[in-house]
């Protein structure tokens, strides 16, 4: 007998094996008809996933954030089945679910325009109708590559290719179609009944610029036209706010030729907000005890080394040579501020010492990451650098968040924090991060509670 305990403690007993869509099923043919994936004793899995054990099961609908995502990675499949329809020789990357839809990276010989996503969406629109339901099964990573190389896949015989030697590889099929994917999927096509393709970008493969550049085309579903309609208006009134429209309406900035159109021009009006901004940042940061510094824009690369962020960081930074040295631009203004913490000899009863610094930074970030003012190569980085004896790393966290609060309030942004361990690739001692990690844990304790 196998016990499967549901939401709200409400716990059914099979005799047998079974399903996640039986357990939906036997719940009710509603439940079954809205069902997009499940949790499975914490782990989400698919409506095909077999329970042969005692466990916790939680169907997940649309209405999840999880069950949302499975139907959003059906429709890229169902995109992905339209283009193969359309332009045979196509060839597939990848199509994964995104925050509020999918996308799908494709190679294609003629490179596709946004005029083409009409034929494509008429295309989905008969996959749709033909109901096709939609398999799971598993191959062998000998197998799995031999299958793509039949179906002339080569970004799914290298994805695959990098996987284990003994791994199980697993696909989806629908119809005639059939792909590499691990993620959950509906059981039909038919339950995507409202979607649409809402814009074509380039794409390096794999997000390396020596790589080939793919179409990714991006889009969106819903379980209800409704729905759908409802997204695209929001959609539309957030493009006539959207700041890139309004900095040019406004004569706030601009994005020139000759900056590349990367790096941002900020015009008369722009630099009233900037600089108002700016005196209140430097308004709080003198009540909060911080120190303004300004270090130089570009330091020697000896620097960078001593610091990792060459070994770590150089495919971002821009560098130039001076006089037979090569020198980096500063990605980052923490190097900067070591130095002018070590200019003097410090006893612990000067600490803590808190330096600001409102220093301008490049980063070479990739092309397609780039937007407006939100995701730039060169922008003013507001730093803090704390220096502090263990003991008082506790209270200056709780010196910062509060400060974060107040500006974030004030600008009326929401945030979420999160507590970040040590990374793999790190300086320093075991000791050292374990105490940091665990006053930086204290302080968000404390703090979260205070502001209950």
């Amino acid at each position: 007998m196998i016990k499967v305990t549901l939401k709200d403690n409400v716990i059914k007993e099979y005799e047998n094996e079974i399903t996640v869509a039986s357990i939906a099923e036997g719940i009710s043919a509603g439940l079954l008809r809205n069902a997009c994936a499940a949790l499975v004793d914490g782990e989400l899995k698919d409506l095909r996933y077999k329970i042969t054990k005692d466990a916790n099961v939680t169907i997940l609908t649309f209405d999840d954030e999880l069950g949302k995502h499975a139907f959003w990675h059906t429709t890229s499949h169902i995109l992905a089945q339209a283009v193969k329809r359309l332009y045979p020789s196509a060839k597939l990357a990848i199509g994964p679910s995104i925050n509020d839809g999918f996308y799908y990276d494709i190679e294609t010989e003629k490179p596709l325009v946004p005029e083409d996503l009409a034929t494509i969406e008429s295309e989905m629109k008969k996959i749709v109708k033909e109901e096709l339901d939609i398999k799971y099964f598993e191959l062998s990573r000998d197998d799995a590559i031999k299958l793509m190389k039949e179906q002339n896949e080569p970004y799914k015989v290298e994805l695959i290719s990098d996987l284990p030697e003994d791994a199980t590889i697993s696909f989806y099929s629908q119809g005639e179609f059939t792909d590499l994917c691990a993620d959950p999927h509906l059981m039909n096509t038919k339950a995507v009944k409202a979607f649409k393709l809402l814009s074509i970008a380039g794409a390096y493969w794999r997000g390396n610029e020596k790589n080939k550049m793919l179409t990714r085309i991006y889009g969106t579903s819903f379980t209800k036209a409704s729905e759908l309609e409802q997204y695209i208006t929001r959609m539309e009134e957030a493009k006539k706010r959207d700041h890139r429209k309004l900095g040019k309406e406004l004569g706030l900035f601009s994005f020139l030729d000759e900056g590349t159109l990367i790096f941002r021009f900020f015009l008369p009006k722009g630099m009233i907000i900037k600089n108002e901004l700016v005196n209140y940042w430097r308004e709080i940061h003198r009540r909060a005890g911080y120190q303004e510094i300004s270090t130089p824009i570009m330091l020697n690369k000896d620097l960078w080394e001593r610091s990792g962020h060459w070994d770590h960081y150089k495919e971002n930074i821009y560098t130039t040579g001076i006089e037979e040295q090569e020198f980096a631009i500063k990605p980052m203004n923490c190097p900067g501020g070591m130095l002018i913490f070590g200019l003097e000899t410090r006893s612990y009863r000067d600490l803590p010492i808190r330096f600001g610094e409102l220093g301008i930074v490049h980063r070479h970030e990739k092309s397609g990451a780039l937007h407006g003012l939100m995701r730039v190569r060169c922008f003013t980085q507001d730093d803090a650098h704390i220096f502090m004896t263990p003991e008082q790393i506790k209270d200056e966290i709780i010196g910062v968040i509060t400060l974060i609060d107040e500006v974030y309030s004030l600008l009326g942004f929401k945030y979420t924090v999160e507590l970040s361990t040590r990374p793999e690739s790190s300086m320093g001692s075991d000791e050292d991060w374990e105490h940091a990690t665990n006053s930086l844990r204290e302080a968000l304790i404390e703090k979260i509670l205070s502001l209950k």
